[in-house]
């Protein structure tokens, strides 16, 4: 089922997404274990007993699209929110819905985060994350969407049934999703249009400058 490792520094969470495996993997403690092609439900449940976490069933998949898929970033929520247990992360096929630059930026670093929108004919390759009650709790934090806050930056929903599909046996209809709710949140506009963010990323530096500048490209 693992035929690798990898450590956060290798993944750095810095330029926002920041950096994600080209395959499905497993995280924990600062360490990512890359999904063979062939991996079995039963092979992974195992794995997760043997590390006293829940099974694949009963956990809750939420579409990963920005730095929530990035191995550091997860340190990060176990550092700061509490993230608990192994992450299990799919990468997964996502249709009708894009990747845009949100019209604010970050409060703990200045850099201007993604948001999603329906967008007809799209295709994305995002992530999805298997979370455990516990770990959805922490996103909820992090996402600004738990429901003790009075102004959410985001809000979780649930996708259609067709809209994502993961890569392997694990079964995860339905999907959910943060969308942009505050109007920090929501798309930032050139030409009238949402701002793909697929095509490049937005560095620090340039994520200050107001009104939006369209993010320089980089090679795929």
């Amino acid at each position: 089922m693992f035929t690798d490792s990898f450590t956060d520094r290798e993944y750095p969470a810095d330029p926002y997404p920041g950096r994600r495996p080209a395959t499905s993997f497993v995280h924990v403690d600062g360490v990512g274990y890359p999904l063979t092609p062939v991996w079995t439900a039963a092979e992974l449940d195992a794995w997760l007993a043997e590390r006293d976490a829940p099974p694949l069933a009963g956990r809750t998949p939420v579409l990963a699209y920005g730095s929530n898929a990035c191995p550091s970033k997860l340190t990060w929520l176990r550092d700061n929110l509490g993230l608990t247990g192994p992450v299990v992360a799919l990468r997964a096929r996502c249709v009708g819905y894009a990747t845009v630059w949100a019209a604010g930026l970050r409060a703990r670093d200045g850099q201007r985060p993604w948001t999603l929108v329906p967008m007809p004919d799209v295709v994305e390759r995002h992530f999805v994350l298997l979370t455990t009650e516990d770990q959805l709790r922490a996103l909820d934090v992090c996402e600004g969407a738990d429901p003790g806050t009075d102004d959410p930056r985001y809000r979780r929903e649930r996708l259609p049934d067709d809209v994502v599909t993961v890569d392997g046996p694990a079964r995860t209809a339905p999907v959910q999703a943060y969308f942009g709710c505050h109007p920090d949140r929501l798309p930032a506009l050139v030409d009238e249009a949402p701002a793909r963010a697929t095509k490049g990323m937005l560095l620090a530096s340039d994520a200050r400058k107001m009104p939006f500048v369209a993010p320089r490209t980089t090679p795929p």
